[in-house]
């Protein structure tokens, strides 16, 4: 099986910033593009930003310029630096990736979400 956990959520007035992080744990093979995703209360989870395992990113107009999408393919990691953050950032970040398992079976698991708030 394969699992993603993410951290770094929290609290922030706006104008801060935050770092998340995901990390990919279990029988894995290969992990191809990564992403974050972000949901708000009583709002449709939204694309935040995606990698692939090149390095080629790819981010929904409202974060461009203000957030950045890396990985650290050694780790199976993948991160998102938040910088400028507004109070519409507000929501609860999930990260996801394609991933092929050991056994040659390719899977799309979601981590658990992490809470962003951030304060006028």
């Amino acid at each position: 099986q394969v699992q993603l956990v993410e951290s770094g959520g929290g609290l922030v007035q706006a104008g801060g910033s935050l770092r998340l992080s995901c990390a990919a744990s279990g029988s894995i093979f290969r992990v191809n593009e990564m992403g974050w995703h972000r949901q708000a209360p009583g709002k449709q989870r939204e694309l935040v930003a995606t990698i692939t395992s090149g390095g080629t990113t790819n981010y929904a107009d409202s974060v461009k310029g203000r957030f950045t999408i890396s990985r650290d393919n050694a780790k199976n990691t993948v991160y998102l630096q938040m910088n400028s953050l507004k109070p519409e950032d507000t929501a609860v970040y999930y990260c996801n990736a394609d991933v092929v398992r050991r056994a040659g079976i390719r899977t799309a698991p979601w981590g658990q979400g992490t809470q962003v708030t951030v304060s006028s």
